[in-house]
């Protein structure tokens, strides 16, 4: 904690803080013409590169939050560094902050694992705040997804398979 007078001052704060930061993030994007690189990955992308895929539930995993790198369904909620893209994600984000600010235990996420990446399917606020408090693992439901490369879309210079496709098929 920083030292505001309360709990709620310091968790308002934080979520003005992470937000001053995503815009910036947005900005330093848009100045280096790589916007793209600024985007949080799909796990539909990455899922979308792969055939003859399986899944297996893993269970319960302590995993490292610098690896939970994407998300389903919420890739425009949030930037690559999982900070909030939009305000009208304050009351959530801050109703997580708040609990992490007082020590509460939250339930664990829920993530899909591809190759040494993760992404979240439930959990996105959960994991943003984790990641504006340089948390360093997190408790995490854990499926994972293997399969092999498609080969046309490696080879199309139309569309890049995402990080963690490539590194699902080493």
């Amino acid at each position: 904690m920083i030292g505001y007078v309360g709990v709620d001052e310091q968790v308002d704060k934080d979520f003005h803080r992470a937000r001053r930061r995503a815009l910036l993030h947005r900005l330093r994007g848009w100045l280096r013409r790589d916007a793209a690189r600024e985007r949080l990955p799909s796990f539909d992308e990455a899922k979308g590169a792969l055939v003859r895929w399986s899944q297996s539930y893993r269970g319960m995993r302590t995993v490292d939050v610098e690896k939970i790198t994407g998300s389903v369904g919420r890739c425009k909620d949030f930037d690559d560094a999982f900070l909030p893209l939009k305000f009208n994600m304050a009351r959530r984000w801050e109703r997580v902050d708040r609990a992490y600010q007082q020590g509460i235990e939250l339930p664990a996420v829920s993530l899909y694992k591809i190759g040494e990446a993760y992404f979240v399917r439930d959990g996105n606020h959960r994991v943003s705040v984790a990641k504006f408090h340089n948390v360093a693992v997190i408790d995490a439901e854990v499926v994972e997804i293997k399969g092999h490369l498609r080969t046309e879309v490696a080879s199309s210079p139309t569309r890049r398979p995402t990080r963690a496709a490539l590194e699902a098929a080493a």
